[in-house]
């Protein structure tokens, strides 16, 4: 009863998986360059201070410079009373990159009360659950985009695993294999899982029921249904309207809870959801 209430204590402080948004903040460090697929909607060749937009980052940090950055924003009277989750989402994959590990390592020493949680694509999940233990990770975001590898082979050019890169319904039959044994390990292990699943009009539109079923039963706390960015493979694309993302969070919500105030964060994210602080004006 008192791990149960210690959890959902954390959960009610992360504002990405429930908590208070208005409140309580997070700190995102780019220290995770290196990605192991290809998603047709994924560039990180650009960088605008006033775009919001997953895999986009001013810089990347290592581990020791990760720190120091902790411990101004926490040392910060803006800053320091807010954030409470440290989180790895890129600009790559983050358990693609052992910089993670170490990052997470220094944070723990340090700030052991500020909740970890990392973004994955999930292909290295049950390869590197015993190492997400060790660190004491709290929240765990997976990008689950379709359990159908014919849908999964137009919207991934290539999964790199093992040593092999595999291209078209292969990749995407070894990622969706991998994403559902590391979904079911980490619930297991006692994480909360947060699924993201970027709707692709015409693409994966049908795929959003089966997603929230299967990852209801694996084990899953909430589902965040994301809108497309066109841009990359799918820069001609034209993005679902807002009642169309409302319709499927609605029809869903009545499988697994839906994550309804995501602003797509950057890898590099400081603050309030939707109110990042500007890295250059902070001196951050």
């Amino acid at each position: 009863m008192a791990t149960s209430c210690k959890k959902m204590e954390k959960i009610q402080g992360h504002p990405c998986f429930g908590g208070n948004h208005h409140k309580n903040g997070r700190m995102h460090l780019a220290v995770a360059p290196k990605c192991n697929i290809k998603c047709g909607y994924c560039t990180r060749r650009h960088d605008c201070a006033n775009e919001s937009r997953p895999g986009v980052t001013s810089r990347i940090l290592t581990p020791l410079e990760a720190i120091i950055k902790v411990r101004e924003v926490m040392a910060s009277p803006v800053t320091g009373p807010i954030i409470k989750v440290i989180g790895i989402a890129g600009p790559g994959d983050p358990l693609y990159n052992e910089e993670t590990f170490e990052t997470f390592g220094l944070i723990d020493a340090e700030f052991p009360h500020l909740i970890k949680c990392l973004s994955t694509n999930g292909l290295l999940l049950p390869d590197k659950m015993q190492l997400l233990e060790a660190i004491g990770l709290h929240s765990l975001t997976v990008t689950l985009n379709s359990l159908d590898p014919k849908v999964g082979a137009k919207i991934y050019s290539h999964v790199y695993y093992n040593g092999t890169k595999y291209t078209g319904e292969a990749g995407a039959e070894v990622l969706m294999r991998n994403q559902l044994e590391g979904i079911r390990m980490a619930a297991d292990l006692g994480l909360t899982i947060k699924i993201n699943t970027v709707l692709i009009p015409g693409v994966n539109d049908d795929q959003i029921p089966a997603i929230s079923k299967k990852v209801k039963e694996l084990g899953a706390f909430v589902m965040n249904i994301m809108p497309l960015i066109p841009q990359a493979d799918f820069a001609d694309i034209i993005p679902p309207s807002p009642e169309r993302l409302d319709e499927l969070r609605h029809a869903n919500e009545k499988t697994i809870g839906q994550f309804k105030h995501c602003k797509q964060c950057r890898a590099d994210a400081v603050g309030l959801i939707g109110q990042d602080l500007q890295l250059l004006s902070t001196g951050l």
